[in-house]
């Protein structure tokens, strides 16, 4: 008994230093993974930080300092620096609107690179989306001044210089470099662009005919009402075409090189962004931010650049503004062209014209609803027309399917009659609205 209870004894002796050093290691153990855990944290932030020190700066030098354009930066700030010293609108029209130039064209190749990240339909949209920023913050600033005509030419010819010139010069260039093909793109994804375009200038064209032909059950008053209501139709339809282009008929908008196999479907794999999709995001947000500054100096100054240029308001509006809003569209477009690959082009140029013709037009309504603005879709009978003859210009072209450098040259030339008409164009109204 006495051993089995010493037995006993020395087993319970036993255990209790076995148990205080296996606590003790595990101790230690947990010990070492926290500082282990601690060790890896902190070479992940002095990694992460590293890695931030060499990133912003790279980004700013390619998105600031690598493009040749980006000398033309500097005119913004001067533009205001002479707005607050001298007030003299006419230098400060013009150097806003240079400054406006490679923030527009800087814009675009955000947006390009973000599109490697999303895909050439979800980048298209987005290219567009950006593009008219511009146009869209002008016409809000515009639009809060009582500015309506101001509003409605710049629109207009924001649709016109898309279809014309920046198609045109999209379809030349690339034709000139792919001269020994026939370029095409997708046909399917053009016309339902067309529709949709012939559909805006019916919203444009009935307000207008109402109030030329005196139709109207109560005169001023029922072609309001009409353009609130169409615009708000026009809302509908854009935010459908949305739903049909990115969900339920993503493959109709697939790009015509995807369904071929060739070397230069190798070639465009081989591109790769210069930025991440982050930076891309955050330089979109601070231009955007940067053009609306801009934008703000260069309509104040629109009726005294039209006094000191002695250059007709509606030749400023249609055609000037709109020539440097659409920079960003323009560079893209041209890019795209070069690269043969015209479905984004398309994208950019009419899908631009789309979006400002079936959203920023009524939604421009909306807004001066709101603010108790009398702005309408009554774009004067003029401007309709040409609108009108336009859509059918470029539908036309766009039928087959293809494109050259004819084509382009025939748009381009369409779009100098549309700017000289323009310059000779006397508005009807006289009140500045």
């Amino acid at each position: 008994m006495v051993s089995i209870n010493g037995k006993t004894d020395l087993e319970s002796d036993e255990e209790i230093p076995l148990n205080s050093s296996a606590a003790t290691s595990k101790v230690e153990a947990l010990d070492f993974e926290m500082i282990h855990l601690r060790s890896r944290a902190d070479l992940a932030n002095s990694w992460f930080s590293r890695h931030m020190w060499i990133r912003v700066p790279r980004s700013i030098y390619i998105v600031l300092f690598k493009a040749k354009i980006n000398m033309l930066l500097p005119f913004g700030p001067l533009a205001i620096l002479l707005h607050y010293i001298t007030g003299k609108h006419g230098w400060v029209f013009f150097f806003s609107l240079v400054g406006i130039i490679p923030l527009a064209e800087r814009l675009g190749y955000a947006t390009e690179q973000l599109a490697f990240y999303t895909g050439p339909t979800v980048g298209g949209l987005l290219n567009a989306t950006f593009g008219n920023a511009t146009e869209m913050i002008i016409s809000i600033y515009a639009l809060k001044n009582g500015m309506i005509r101001v509003v409605q030419q710049s629109l207009l010819g924001s649709i016109l210089s898309n279809m014309l010139l920046v198609l045109g010069c999209a379809f030349f260039t690339g034709g000139i470099i792919h001269y020994q093909k026939i370029q095409v793109f997708n046909k399917s994804a053009a016309l339902v662009n067309s529709g949709l375009l012939l559909m805006a200038v019916m919203g444009l064209m009935f307000p207008a005919v109402l109030h030329f032909t005196r139709s109207e059950i109560h005169f001023g008053k029922s072609e309001l009402s009409l353009s609130r209501f169409s615009s708000c139709v026009m809302l509908v339809a854009y935010a459908s075409y949305l739903f049909f282009q990115l969900r339920s008929h993503r493959n109709l908008y697939n790009p015509i090189e995807e369904e071929g196999v060739g070397g230069e479907d190798e070639s465009d794999e081989e591109e790769a962004p210069e930025i991440t999709h982050w930076e891309a995001i955050g330089w979109l947000a601070v231009l955007t931010v940067w053009v609306s500054v801009l934008s703000g100096y260069l309509v104040d100054a629109i009726q005294g650049a039209s006094d000191s240029f002695n250059m007709p308001v509606a030749f400023i509006s249609v055609i000037l503004l709109p020539i440097v809003g659409n920079a960003a569209e323009h560079a893209s477009a041209i890019m795209f062209a070069m690269k043969d690959k015209l479905d984004i082009t398309l994208g950019v140029a009419i899908g631009s014209s789309t979006q400002i013709s079936m959203f920023v037009i009524p939604f421009c309504v909306v807004v001066g609803w709101i603010m108790g603005q009398p702005m309408d879709l009554n774009f004067q009978l003029f401007e309709t027309a040409t609108l009108f003859i336009t859509v059918l210009v470029v539908a036309f072209m766009l039928q087959e399917g293809t494109s050259n450098y004819f084509k382009g040259l025939m748009l381009i030339l369409c779009y100098l009659i549309v700017a000289a008409s323009f310059f000779v164009h006397v508005d009807p109204s006289d009140d500045g609205n």
